[in-house]
């Protein structure tokens, strides 16, 4: 797997990049495991815009992951590993024993024709799906429960893994790509090794264009507005906004708190800023 560089046939072209999907082996996703994805754009339940600058993109349609790996016990062979445009890592389509058919995240080096199972007895090897309880201290790990049961939430990027670090009592210590260790109950499941598709983090967009394609639209600095619109703008000529850097709303936004979740404090052994 690696980069695919293009000629300069266009001044967009010139410096763009892509992976070359060499882990790719299907072109078309499952029929049953997808569905309609409608786009909220950046809107909460009332249709107001509560993240600006989004909206637009390519058409998509989701396919069903199954983070919660709950068909245990059962083995199942690896059919296909396919791009999801809705996610940076690739996928895998699982045709599992019993004749169920899943998609799940694809791990490093997983290939068409391996086996995998969810099990507490399983093997240590990428795409086994096993409880905190039952993988060994140091092992890499990815698609982490948070909650027992309700599904991997956690390190499910494009070439991410997290370290499980301690084992103690009911909790295990695990580092996550971030450096943050937090605390994880023994009975959540993780699986095992480090996600596909790292080179992702390599990519060049190269235009404006294609990060539209991503339904980004262009961001506008707060210094080039107006002072009805914004805290920083005004002044004749160009200013640096004669004051802090804030919010269009007045609010501060460098080295300005904004995690309120104090419910979960308690699982953060290390902060990722120290």
């Amino acid at each position: 797997m690696g980069i695919k560089k293009y000629k300069p046939t266009s001044p967009g072209r010139r410096n763009m990049t892509s992976t070359d999907r060499a882990q790719v082996t299907a072109k078309k996703p499952f029929k049953k495991l997808v569905s309609i994805n409608h786009r909220k754009a950046g809107r909460n339940n009332y249709g107001r815009i509560t993240s600006r600058f989004r909206g637009g993109g390519h058409k998509r349609l989701y396919r069903q992951i199954d983070f919660k790996r709950d068909n245990y016990g059962v083995p199942g062979k690896v059919a296909t590993i396919e791009y999801d445009p809705n996610r940076t890592t690739y996928i895998a389509l699982i045709h599992y024993a019993d004749g169920d058919k899943r998609y799940i995240l694809a791990p490093e080096g997983l290939t068409v024709g391996d086996t995998i199972i969810s099990s507490a007895k399983a093997d240590i090897k990428p795409g086994n799906s096993m409880p905190l309880s039952a993988i060994p201290v140091g092992t890499i790990i990815h698609n982490i429960e948070i909650k027992i049961g309700r599904g991997g939430q956690f390190v499910r990027s494009a070439g991410v893994g997290a370290r499980l670090m301690a084992r103690e009592g009911n909790w295990t210590q695990i580092r996550l790509p971030s450096g943050e260790v937090r605390r994880v109950h023994v009975k959540c499941r993780a699986t095992i090794g480090t996600l596909s598709n790292g080179e992702q983090a390599n990519v060049n967009i190269g235009k404006a264009g294609r990060t539209r394609w991503l339904g980004r639209r262009p961001h506008q600095r707060g210094v080039v507005m107006n002072p009805v619109d914004h805290p920083m703008g005004g002044g004749e000529g160009r200013t640096s906004g004669g004051r802090n850097p804030t919010t269009p709303w007045g609010k501060p936004t460098k080295g300005y708190r904004t995690r309120h979740n104090k419910r979960t404090d308690v699982f953060i052994v290390s902060r990722r800023k120290k």
